[in-house]
């Protein structure tokens, strides 16, 4: 999953609205933030396997410090520490706890049976929407449609920039996504590594994005 992922950090500004999108951001990312830099270490493995499922070629083999059920929730746990400590703000804290452990949730619903519950854990869960690429498109795109609505609804653009940065991020995040549907395999695991540390660049933008909108409500 792509741009569910970061429908969820849309989303969770209703329920924290002094938290800026791009903290929900890197909060509901974060487990595919990481991932890229443990590939490149060599701690965690994929492989490319064309056909393996209708949406993606990836054969995830090993990846329990970002991906297992157990290792999401510590991570949670520490966002939401590491923010109440930052900002004292307990909704803020939980949100974005929350938003991390639903990378894992959202994971489950369109991976094959791949994702660990502990590390070294011989249990592999997913549901398999990747087998099918309209349930796949469809549940992805409702998703992302109802967090982009929630977060226009709970905010107002200051300016132009808070108005047209928002909906080019939109419209980058939505030609990625399809260009990841039907583009060719990515050449190698390294390429797909540092591709994927671009994703950082999505949590800058947000944060720039927040910065020229207003919270409805506080």
């Amino acid at each position: 999953m792509f741009i569910g992922h970061f429908a969820v950090g849309f989303g969770a500004k209703a329920a924290a609205p002094r938290t800026s999108l791009g903290s929900l951001f890197l909060a509901a990312q974060f487990l595919d933030l990481l991932w890229p830099t443990l590939l490149l270490l060599g701690i965690e493995r994929v492989k490319i396997e064309p056909g393996i499922t209708t949406v993606t070629p990836l054969d995830f083999e090993h990846y329990p410090i970002t991906h297992s059920l157990l290792m999401a929730v510590v991570w949670g746990g520490l966002f939401a520490l590491v923010y109440w400590l930052a900002r004292k703000y307990k909704a803020g804290a939980i949100v974005m706890g929350l938003c991390v452990v639903s990378h894992w949730v959202l994971d489950l619903l369109v991976h094959r049976p791949d994702l660990p519950l502990i590390p070294g854990g011989a249990t592999r869960l997913g549901i398999g929407l990747w087998n099918s690429l309209a349930a796949t498109v469809i549940l992805e795109g409702l998703i992302f449609i109802a967090g982009v609505w929630i977060y226009l609804r709970t905010t107002a653009a200051k300016d132009r920039v808070g108005r047209w940065a928002l909906w080019g991020l939109i419209a980058f995040l939505v030609v990625i996504y399809i260009t990841n549907l039907f583009g060719p395999p990515p050449p190698s695991v390294k390429a797909i590594a540092w591709a994927g540390q671009l994703q950082w660049l999505f949590v800058i933008w947000a944060y720039w994005i927040d910065r020229h909108r207003l919270a409805k409500t506080s």
